[in-house]
């Protein structure tokens, strides 16, 4: 996995993900509201229970403090978006 973070300002803070095909980030919770950005490749982003696949263009919004993994199915690259404050 590499993320590097693209731009923050005061509200909030863009990271740019890219995960290998069959990688995965094991569950987790963040503080603060977030968003990801699908633009490249294929996954599986699992959100309070729900499996949403993520593809090119797909765009899910992840409240604080809501359970969280990721799977890689193919080489997948995402903006993550996260905010100030939740």
């Amino acid at each position: 996995m590499v993320s590097k973070a693209i731009a923050k300002d005061d509200v909030c803070q863009y990271s740019l993900f890219c995960l290998a095909a069959d990688t995965e980030i094991s569950e987790h919770t963040a503080t603060r509201n977030a968003t990801i950005y699908s633009i490249e490749g294929t996954g599986t982003l699992t959100l309070n229970g729900q499996k949403i696949q993520l593809i090119p263009g797909v765009f899910v919004f992840m409240p604080a403090n809501a359970p969280h993994a990721l799977e890689a199915k193919s080489n997948l690259a995402f903006i993550l978006i996260l905010s100030a404050t939740s």
